[in-house]
């Protein structure tokens, strides 16, 4: 019987402290659930959004046709708080669909509200495209900007493959269908296909610098032979406005465009638009972890950044690149 007793108080003791860790438990959640938006700047990011401000998007790396970074660019078009936007440009360029719709997206902001872009370490090709969509383009001293041109790049791997032992065949319907090929030489009017490709969109590129920065067509062309310049250089080319950083672009802002005086830069990034934000900070971090480059939206972007490789035509400065690819 005393036995039987004292079972029943351990058991009644064992449930009044399985009772006490699920409250505890349940408390921590909570607590957690409540601290969770403090500890990762959501009331105040919010706070930024609803006061005036000037909106700072970076545009680094590979140049793609990013869906949710034009979603940023119409949204903060239409944000009466927004009074300007800063592009934070560092990328060697990339496809010329990407560009040219970031490009026409800066342009529709330009239209309501003062656009400027501040130039870090590079602005070439398809950055500089999207940098000339802007009211002002500010770069460093030491900054490279230019290279506005096009290139289709494409290999001949028929040697290699005799090499290995391989033969490919293919039925066509016409000569030109799926040329050039990488599996032998390109027949008789597959570049002069890809050259008139090429030129048509190199043409529409150096018309766009032309009337962007106000210069004659005949010099245009002569700048868009491929080459960089620095910043320093760009100024006397008038492929840049000024040299400097954040207080040259907040001095423009302020005097010449009357945005109100001390207005406070905020960086606006795609995944804060988003219910999934956090889901695009895990998608970097494993990224980092597997040596992709953080910053890609998408898995294909990233393996597209890693390879050095691309699909479709391509305004692109890439210097040390051996890899076939269309720029």
């Amino acid at each position: 019987m005393v036995n039987v007793a004292a079972e029943m108080i351990d058991r009644r003791r064992l449930r009044r402290r399985l009772s006490f860790w699920r409250i505890t438990a349940v408390a921590i959640a909570v607590v957690a659930l409540i601290a969770a938006p403090f500890l990762l700047g959501y009331p105040q990011a919010l706070g930024s959004r609803l006061s005036d401000q000037i909106a700072r998007v970076s545009i680094e790396g590979m140049i793609l046709e990013d869906r949710k970074l034009l979603d940023l660019l119409d949204k903060l078009k239409d944000e009466d708080a927004v009074k300007a936007v800063v592009l934070r440009i560092d990328s060697p360029g990339g496809t010329t669909v990407g560009g040219e719709s970031i490009y026409q997206a800066v342009r529709a902001i330009a239209e309501k509200k003062p656009v400027v872009a501040e130039v870090g370490t590079l602005a070439a090709s398809a950055g500089y495209m999207i940098a000339a969509g802007a009211d002002r383009i500010v770069a460093r001293r030491t900054s490279i900007v230019g290279s506005i041109g096009v290139i289709f790049q494409y290999v001949n791997a028929e040697k290699l493959l005799d090499t290995v032992g391989v033969e490919v065949n293919a039925i066509k319907s016409s000569p030109l269908k799926a040329e050039p090929s990488p599996f032998g030489p390109a027949p008789a009017g597959a570049e002069d296909m890809i050259r008139r490709l090429v030129m048509d969109t190199y043409d529409w590129f150096v018309g766009l610098v032309a009337e962007r920065r106000k210069i004659p067509i005949e010099t245009a062309r002569q700048l868009s032979d491929g080459s960089i310049y620095t910043g320093h250089q760009g100024l006397d080319l008038k492929l840049v406005d000024e040299l400097g950083g954040e207080e040259v672009v907040r001095r423009w802002l302020e005097q010449d465009r009357k945005i109100p005086a001390g207005l406070k830069f905020v960086e606006r990034k795609p995944e804060d638009d988003s219910s999934f934000s956090i889901l695009g900070e895990m998608r970097s971090l494993v990224y980092s972890v597997v040596g992709l480059d953080s910053r890609a939206g998408s898995i294909e972007a990233a393996l597209m950044m890693k390879a050095g490789r691309l699909d479709g035509l391509v305004s692109l400065w890439q210097p040390f690149s051996s890899h076939p690819s269309v720029q």
